[in-house]
């Protein structure tokens, strides 16, 4: 655990030091979001912080095949083909970020993206419900396609105020953490070593490093340089998870139900992809393209209820964590207290969703954030 820890930490520490770097550069080539009718945030701000996320991303990569303990993990050439596709999206985003790219031309090349993903070898090639296996490698690559540019979009989508998006996943990035090291020590113990624990790790510790200079009135936004990079390293490490670990061999060991290694990945998710799926059905049944950016995305409507700016980031962080951290507790405790737990955690977050509390002083809202989608 401590070598996770250390790899997390290092990747906190490289992100929070060089994004004030990705802040200047962003200034400097033109990539700040400017005020639109739609957004939030009130002056305009830089973006380009996924630039730091990945460098952080890279550093503790780095720092992880020099370790003992995770050697057994880079013995290939995967885990430079995950980086070398985040520091791909990234450039994508970094393009959008200072030009503005169109709808179809950041979805093809994300697919492009995604298609290189899968080919290298992140690829879903099987089920862990009823034993359901993916035969063709065609279909398996179509599949895992699919599975990554939703996750890219879904994190995208849900980047709207100011911490939100880093904050979201630095959570639920959190609970998958603890699942995929609980798990992967269960399947294996003389060797759990694993490469989707050691990606989520860095993940995380990119998000929280990332998140002093973003969390609301953020100095600077991640755009889609960060968003679209999280969305494609949380996916590759849901698929390596979901396809290597065999959950028949815990289930006997711990009761661990079947399901549960496909479910973490779209708790983890469950909010941006939530957001994906009803503002594109709002959009679509106004007679709009789902892409038709405006203010109807899950964080807006908790503005429109009145909470302030911090509040409703501070919502998202509690609906993320009695999710992902609901499906995770699956690995320690019976599925019915684990329904039962989540069934009060839902509650409660349901009434300070619903009911206008007194802001507390730290989640007084000063200034705006953004809107990325």
């Amino acid at each position: 655990m401590s070598v996770y820890l250390l790899v997390l930490a290092i990747a906190a520490a490289v992100t929070y030091l060089t994004t004030p770097l990705a802040r200047r550069l962003a200034q400097r080539t033109g990539a700040v979001t400017a005020v639109r009718a739609r957004d939030v945030h009130t002056i305009p701000t830089p973006r380009l912080g996924g630039v730091a996320m990945v460098a952080g991303l890279g550093a503790a990569l780095v720092f992880a095949s020099q370790t003992r303990f995770l050697q057994p993990v880079f013995s290939d050439s995967l885990p430079w083909a995950i980086l070398a596709c985040a520091v791909g999206i990234c450039l994508l985003g970094v393009a959008d970020d200072i030009w503005d790219l169109d709808w179809i031309t950041k979805l093809i090349g994300q697919i492009v993206v995604a298609g290189v993903l899968a080919w290298q070898g992140v690829q879903l090639a099987s089920l862990p419900i009823f034993g359901l296996t993916i035969g063709s490698f065609r279909l398996s690559l179509m599949v895992t396609v699919i599975v990554v540019v939703v996750a890219i979009n879904a994190v995208n989508w849900v980047d709207g105020l100011d911490g939100l998006a880093a904050g979201v996943i630095a959570i639920g990035g959190s609970a998958f953490f603890i699942y995929t090291y609980v798990l992967t020590q269960n399947n294996n113990p003389t060797d759990y070593s694993n490469l989707a624990t050691v990606l989520i790790a860095a993940v995380v510790g990119g998000c929280l490093g990332f998140l002093p200079h973003n969390f609301h009135p953020a100095r600077i936004f991640m755009g889609d340089s960060g968003a679209m990079a999280l969305g494609l390293t949380v996916a590759a490490a849901a698929i390596m998870v979901t396809s290597q670990i065999d959950p028949n061999v815990l289930e006997a060991r711990q009761a661990i139900p079947a399901f549960v290694p496909i479910i973490l990945p779209v708790a983890v998710l469950m909010l941006p992809l939530l957001d994906v799926g009803v503002t594109s059905l709002r959009r679509l049944l106004s007679g709009k393209s789902p892409f038709h950016a405006d203010r109807t995305h899950l964080h807006h409507k908790l503005l429109d209820r009145g909470h302030s700016h911090r509040r409703a980031v501070a919502i998202m962080y509690v609906w993320t964590g009695v999710i992902s951290f609901s499906a995770a507790a699956l690995v320690w405790f019976p599925l019915q207290q684990v329904l039962i737990g989540a069934g009060i955690g839902a509650v409660l977050a349901t009434i300070i969703t619903v009911v206008p509390l007194p802001t507390p002083a730290f989640l007084k809202q000063r200034t705006a954030g953004p809107d990325h989608s």
